[in-house]
């Protein structure tokens, strides 16, 4: 199993459809005994939160969001955690909007510091 997402802060390695998380978002993960939680902001988010659970390298959480323009979203999103050949953690992400119609998938990566 990979390492734990307690204290890492990731970021996409892609841009998403314009108006979503983008290369900008920045996401805090807290993890404790199977429950993760993460708040993200950047680029066209103003604020969002996830909320869910990890068994093993699987993690299953829901995500709300409050968008640049005023709307606000939520969703679904399955995700296999993967750790990379330097140590640092990835998550691949199986995603699909619950408030509006859309899915797709995107990547996630943590940051080495505070620079990236």
């Amino acid at each position: 199993m990979a390492g734990s997402l307690d204290g890492l802060v990731l970021a996409p390695v892609a841009d998403q459809a314009p108006g979503q998380v983008g290369t900008r978002t920045r996401f805090a993960y807290h993890e404790q005994d199977g429950a993760i939680r993460a708040e993200y902001a950047g680029g066209d988010v103003v604020r969002g939160y996830l909320v869910g659970t990890r068994e093993e390298d699987r993690l299953d959480f829901r995500y709300v969001q409050l968008k640049r323009d005023g709307s606000t979203s939520s969703g679904h999103c399955v995700s296999t955690v993967v750790e990379l050949p330097d140590g640092r953690l990835r998550l691949e992400e199986n995603w699909e909007w619950e408030s509006q119609p859309g899915s797709g998938t995107s990547v996630v990566e943590q940051l080495m510091g505070p620079g990236d």
